[in-house]
């Protein structure tokens, strides 16, 4: 049990480590559209996706039926182009290295634990309260430097719009870890691995449809090397977020109850902000380091209200 949540939660840490790459690749590549990036980095996740799947498709096949390609196809709409184009969006338009974003999407353990304390045999909101508690401070710490600091760009209206984008990211996500939780939990002969490639070739699907809307005109307004900084970035984040990051999400899915596996989406949050940093070639400020101390603290409380109780040997 103990070797199960340990791999778990590396497993989460790992995700959350290569998940937090989407919050750098939009301000890396700010003079192109949301929309460009959603379809380029999808249209890569999906002919990968592809090319894995080929060689494991004949074991699949029967298992796979009408029903799992139109969830595959919904999980893909909210976990990834909705949720991806929206948190692009914030990144944009609301502030600068992502701390916008990273910070609101912080919000989704609190959310997917209220959730998941209503499954059967799940530990009680009660035990996680002190961790919830922790980890809204954080976010709301992150989110009292992020308006009072130097880094604030776009006018009032368009930092409000990029506001509401990131709290649509948030509930998009939010939906997209619950129902592909329970989505593993009804295919248990399917790899998570295999489960993020069927999830790459449906967004694949749905990016090509995109496509000729995000591209309408061409290259215009960009070089030729410009291009070929996009397609490169957009490349990077489709193998190590799409395809490593699920994998590993989805392993630690199986592994964690829905309530911890939750919790692990703050890591996401802490390495996007150290990524932002990185960006912005700065050192955070006391607020942010006491914030992302409170993010870690919430999730450590949380693992330790879900480790099971010792039983006391029966008396002779």
């Amino acid at each position: 049990m103990k070797d199960r949540m340990a791999g778990g939660i590396a497993n989460g840490v790992a995700s959350g480590a290569l998940w937090g790459l989407v919050f750098l690749a939009p301000a890396v590549l700010s003079d192109f559209s949301p929309l460009q990036l959603a379809a380029a980095r999808y249209l890569v996740y999906g002919l990968i996706a592809i090319v894995l799947l080929v060689p494991r498709w004949p074991a699949l096949r029967a298992r796979i039926g009408k029903v799992e390609w139109t969830a595959l196809t919904w999980l893909s709409l909210l976990g990834n182009l909705i949720y991806f184009v929206l948190l692009s969006l914030c990144v944009q338009w609301s502030w600068s290295g992502g701390a916008a974003a990273a910070l609101i999407v912080g919000m989704v353990p609190v959310l997917v634990a209220v959730v998941g304390a209503r499954e059967p045999g799940a530990v009680p909101l009660i035990r996680l309260a002190p961790a919830l508690v922790l980890c809204v401070a954080g976010v709301v710490l992150m989110g009292v430097e992020a308006m009072g600091s130097t880094h604030v760009q776009g006018n009032p209206g368009q930092r409000l719009i990029g506001l509401l984008c990131g709290v649509g990211a948030l509930l998009s996500w939010t939906a997209y870890s619950v129902g592909n939780t329970r989505w593993l939990a009804k295919v248990p002969d399917v790899s998570g691995h295999d489960w993020s490639l069927l999830t790459g070739v449906a967004t694949g699907g749905l990016a090509l449809l995109l496509a000729p809307l995000a591209f309408v005109d061409g290259g215009a307004g960009h070089t030729g090397r410009e291009w070929a900084g996009f397609w490169a970035m957009a490349a990077a984040v489709a193998v190590f977020a799409s395809i490593l990051g699920n994998a590993c999400w989805n392993r630690a899915s199986r592994a964690l109850p829905l309530t911890l596996g939750g919790q692990m989406i703050v890591f996401e949050t802490l390495f996007g902000l150290l990524y932002g940093f990185l960006w912005q070639q700065r050192w955070p400020v006391a607020i942010e380091i006491v914030a992302a101390l409170c993010l870690l603290v919430g999730v450590v409380w949380s693992a330790a209200a879900h480790r099971p109780k010792a039983v006391a040997p029966a008396s002779a």
